[in-house]
């Protein structure tokens, strides 16, 4: 008996943790595609790292400081910092304002590091590769590390994320539409249970729709006046489709660091490119001396900040 109610609480902690790390994926999984999109470091490591690093966003440095990868102070941080024991006592760590800079400042970390610049010559399709580079570079003392990482990549099949990426340091250009193609064999949860497809873009949570979602079922689930929803959306009307964003709060006046512009292409309009990065759409216009309707010219240029801002 003592067997079998041992037995019954590992499997309900399994369950758990397997539960807890679906979450983590369908709440990060765009920030990491378009970070592999802007660097080249493949999403399905981001993902692992996150998972591996933050206990799922559970551990004391991503509650506290939003430090999704455990990185540190270092010489060059200027910003907030949280200090807590880790390989020695009061180690100061980079603290962030939103989950979303931790994910950005990570590939910055990563990409600006002399001793990581070998690993930008491996596949991003490589990620056993990549796993062992970052342990051979020193990310982590665990010798396990590599292999910890690619067995979570493998239990959660995230190299379904990864993409060959022929050029870096280019702006994100995933879609909602190309991102639901690539995991079409996942199972997608409950339509009505919109918490499960809760996601951060730009420090602001949205939700991407499904067939049967509409306006009026998002207002009323989270008790949101549906006038204030259209608005916080740039929408004059209720129509809705598939696969399109929906925040639940105002959206911001510029898109996150690391983000300046996006390279038109083809069906892409000034509200489709203003959901994507959680900007508004008439500060998007006004970046860009253009209209709501303006034609847009595919390999076209589009800021998603002051042009003052990146001089």
């Amino acid at each position: 008996m003592k067997i079998l109610v041992l037995f019954s609480l590992l499997l309900i902690s399994f369950n758990v943790m397997a539960d807890k790390r679906k979450e983590f994926i369908r709440k990060y999984k765009h920030i990491a595609i378009r970070e592999m999109e802007r660097t080249g470091i493949p999403a399905s490591i981001t993902l692992a790292q996150g998972i591996l690093e933050s206990g799922c966003g559970e551990s004391e440095l991503a509650v506290n400081a939003n430090n999704h990868f455990g990185i540190k102070c270092h010489e060059t941080w200027n910003g907030d910092t949280y200090t807590m024991d880790d390989d020695t006592r009061d180690e100061c760590f980079r603290k962030y304002k939103n989950i979303e800079q931790s994910w950005i400042d990570h590939s910055d970390f990563l990409t600006s590091r002399p001793r990581y610049a070998g690993l930008f010559s491996i596949p991003t399709t490589d990620y056993k590769a990549w796993a062992k580079g970052l342990k051979a570079a020193g990310y982590a003392t665990n010798p396990q590390y590599a292999n910890m990482l690619i067995k979570i990549i493998e239990e959660e099949e995230l190299y379904k994320f990864d993409r060959s990426i022929k050029r870096r340091g280019t702006p994100p250009t995933i879609t909602a539409e190309e991102f639901a193609q690539s995991v079409a064999t996942q199972d997608h949860p409950n339509t009505t249970n919109y918490r499960n497809r809760e996601e951060m873009r730009n420090g602001i949570i949205c939700i991407e729709t499904m067939p049967g979602d509409s306006f009026e079922k998002i207002a009323g689930y989270y008790g949101i006046k549906l006038k204030k929803l259209l608005q916080y959306n740039d929408k004059s009307s209720s129509t809705l489709d598939p696969g399109q964003l929906v925040f639940l709060k105002k959206k911001k006046s510029k898109a996150a660091r690391g983000y300046e512009f996006h390279r038109v292409k083809a069906g892409d309009t000034m509200y489709s490119i203003s959901q994507q990065y959680g900007v508004r759409l008439k500060n998007l216009c006004r970046f860009n001396y253009l209209s709501a309707d303006s034609p847009l010219t595919e390999g076209e240029k589009i800021y998603l900040r002051k042009q003052a801002d990146l001089l």
